[in-house]
């Protein structure tokens, strides 16, 4: 089957402007997911139980079902209830961050349990409090050993994103399904976004192994 390399010149343009709002959503829907996962990381690890249930029902929760299915439900449903009408865009940012806060929750959790417990003991002997101990001694570096859990994340994320063309998002995937609908062929809108896909990813993983290197 001969590939038509002009039917993707001509939507060049839309998928450029596709990946930039898949890459916009993704480190939108990352950097809200993390601030959120933080609240629910130490949610869980919480001795109190009013602190530590929700936070596990929530990532139970997220982990539990679809993702396309929380989108459909953010977009239709949470949205409307906030805005009084729904907003594609908002619910996919929306949507991938609380995904992504059930996910890095367990990052944060998993990397400061993972820290010698005699540290921070040593730390409240020498007069530190809570707060100081996870601050300044804790989270430091567990902040190193989540960098490789982060960054895999952000890779799922990026490709995850891709099923936000269900609610009408203008992004990489959308405008590839537009490129199929008009000249009614496959491979060449399927196959172009597999290799922005793949373009991204790999460019995302040698991020992180820099990024890896430098806090080494």
């Amino acid at each position: 089957m001969k590939f038509d390399f002009g039917i993707v010149w001509d939507y060049l343009p839309l998928l450029i402007r596709g990946t930039g709002m898949t890459i916009g959503i993704s480190l939108l829907a990352i950097l809200l997911g993390a601030v959120l996962g933080l609240l629910i990381g130490f949610g869980k690890m919480s001795d109190r139980w009013y602190f530590s249930w929700p936070a596990s029902g929530y990532i139970h929760a997220f982990r539990g079902t679809p993702l396309i299915l929380q989108i459909l439900i953010t977009h239709f449903i949470v949205v409307p209830m906030f805005l009084g009408t729904t907003q594609a865009a908002v619910a996919a940012v929306a949507a991938l961050s609380l995904n992504s806060a059930a996910y890095t929750g367990e990052i944060y959790r998993a990397g400061i349990q993972s820290i010698d417990p005699g540290q921070r003991e040593a730390a409240l002997s020498l007069g530190m409090n809570r707060y100081q101990t996870m601050r300044f001694i804790i989270l430091p570096q567990a902040v190193k050993r989540m960098i490789p859990a982060f960054g895999n994340e952000f890779i799922v994320l990026v490709k995850d994103s891709s099923l936000v063309a269900y609610i009408a998002v203008p992004e990489l995937m959308y405008w590839s399904n537009a490129m199929k609908g008009q000249y009614l062929k496959v491979w060449e809108p399927y196959l172009t976004a597999a290799v922005i896909y793949l373009i991204l990813t790999y460019l995302l993983s040698k991020l992180l192994h820099f990024a890896e290197r430098k806090a080494a």
